[in-house]
């Protein structure tokens, strides 16, 4: 079965990751080392034991369209939204035994290195793949 392991994250993180003032302590260099290197190690172990299928990091928020639709016209918006504390970061996609291996692969991400304020609201979510129209109905 197929897991998606989705992370979140606010334009001010983004920020504060790329040195930016967000009136909350900057990420520093090793900060951001540390996280990449976890990371990348994530992802390594993930497919070396087979289980990882696709996994991508996402642009600041601040580089979103959202697209959708007043009176019957189409709307598009330009991020970030204020409207929107937090949006996807990114996401692992993850083929295992069971949704509670997916979890148990999630919960390494608890150990991801950042800033304490970072890790105190960090959280991540774990979803079944739909594969075909009958896994709609459960």
């Amino acid at each position: 079965m197929k897991y998606m392991i989705l992370t979140y994250a606010s334009q001010e993180d983004y920020d504060g990751m790329s040195g930016k003032d967000t009136g909350k302590p900057a990420w520093t260099g090793e900060d951001f080392a540390a996280m990449r290197a976890f990371m990348e190690k994530f992802n390594a172990d993930l497919a070396e034991s087979g289980e990882l299928v696709e996994t991508r990091a996402l642009a600041a928020p601040v580089l979103t369209r959202r697209l959708g639709s007043k009176d019957g016209a189409s709307v598009v918006t330009d991020g970030p939204y204020a409207e929107t504390q937090e949006v996807l970061a990114g996401y692992w996609i993850v083929e295992c035994e069971s949704f509670d291996r997916a979890t148990e692969i999630a919960s390494r991400l608890a150990d991801t290195p950042a800033p304490e304020f970072v890790r105190a609201t960090a959280y991540a979510d774990i979803r079944p793949v739909v594969e075909g129209r009958d896994e709609m109905l459960d």
